[in-house]
């Protein structure tokens, strides 16, 4: 089966960025010059998923209003002969078919991605976290998709992050799967645990805000009690999930910057514009003026 819809959960309160994120929601925090939401949704497009269905709460209309026609913006460019720039503009609300569900009450990942059941119906999908940016040549979910295709089985994407941290993530124990070719990228999933601490992490695997899920997760979100926090959360839907079927691991091929941190959304930030083709050299020669 084809994945053909992707679910952005988008309705939490950004308050690690107060107060930039007072008026704003966090997912319309620029990288240079495109918001975090974008990137993922152009992820989206690129591995060739034809809707996204937002999950969005309180204050969050300026993501419905980024990925809308804005005629009187478009008009006004074209009047000024800047038609590069209204065409990058309309290219925005040609990514791919949107659709919005409110998230009235922050019951976390799992309550949100469980809101999107009557829509995504009995089929795979995606699930996309915009503060989880990802550089890659081959985006992250193309590359996932590509896995899916083949073992039919949810996907999860993951990264070995230092032992010291694995209290912020998922942490799956897992074997690797040989004989495929994703051999030392591809794990069958044995156990999973939401942020346990160093001593009790079964290993440094995390999982990463790109997700392929099986329709069955819905019936398992559906049972799954709050856990951390008060809140519904996706590993524990997905450690039922193991009962039943297969989970993988995969460790895609690119570099993942944290941009729901203050450290992580500066280090995508100069990053990405080193690699800004009308401004990158200057700004690398700015950098190597300062005197660090």
């Amino acid at each position: 089966m084809k994945v053909r819809k992707a679910v952005l959960p988008v309705a939490g309160l950004g308050t690690r960025f107060l107060p930039a994120t007072k008026a704003q929601p966090k997912e319309m925090l620029p990288i240079v010059d495109k918001p975090l939401v974008q990137y993922a949704v152009e992820e989206v497009a690129a591995a060739g998923i034809p809707l996204t269905i937002f999950v969005t709460g309180r204050g969050k209309s300026a993501i419905e209003n980024h990925f809308d026609v804005s005629a009187e913006l478009e008009h006004e460019l074209a009047g000024r002969g800047k038609e590069p720039l209204r065409k990058q503009v309309r290219e925005i609300s040609s990514l791919c078919n949107v659709v919005y569900l409110r998230q009235k009450h922050p019951k976390g990942l799992g309550h949100a991605v469980l809101m999107s059941r009557d829509l995504v119906d009995d089929e795979p999908f995606a699930v996309v976290l915009s503060d989880d940016v990802i550089d890659a040549r081959v985006p992250c979910l193309k590359q996932m998709t590509e896995v899916f295709s083949e073992f039919n089985a949810t996907i999860l994407a993951v990264e070995r992050v230092p032992k010291a941290t694995v209290g912020s993530y998922g942490i799956v124990a897992a074997d690797p799967v040989r004989n495929s070719k994703w051999d030392g990228q591809l794990f069958k999933v044995n156990d999973l645990v939401e942020k346990p601490s160093p001593a009790d992490a079964p290993s440094n695997m995390a999982i990463i805000g790109r997700y392929i899920l099986t329709p069955r997760i819905f019936r398992k979100l559906a049972s799954t009690r709050r856990g951390k926090g008060g809140e519904v959360q996706l590993t524990d839907a997905l450690k039922s999930l193991l009962k039943d079927e297969p989970v993988y691991g995969f460790a895609f091929e690119g570099k993942r910057y944290d941009a729901g941190d203050k450290l992580g959304f500066l280090k995508a930030t100069v990053e990405h514009a080193l690699k800004e083709p009308t401004m990158g050299k200057q700004f690398r020669k700015y950098l190597k003026s300062l005197k660090l």
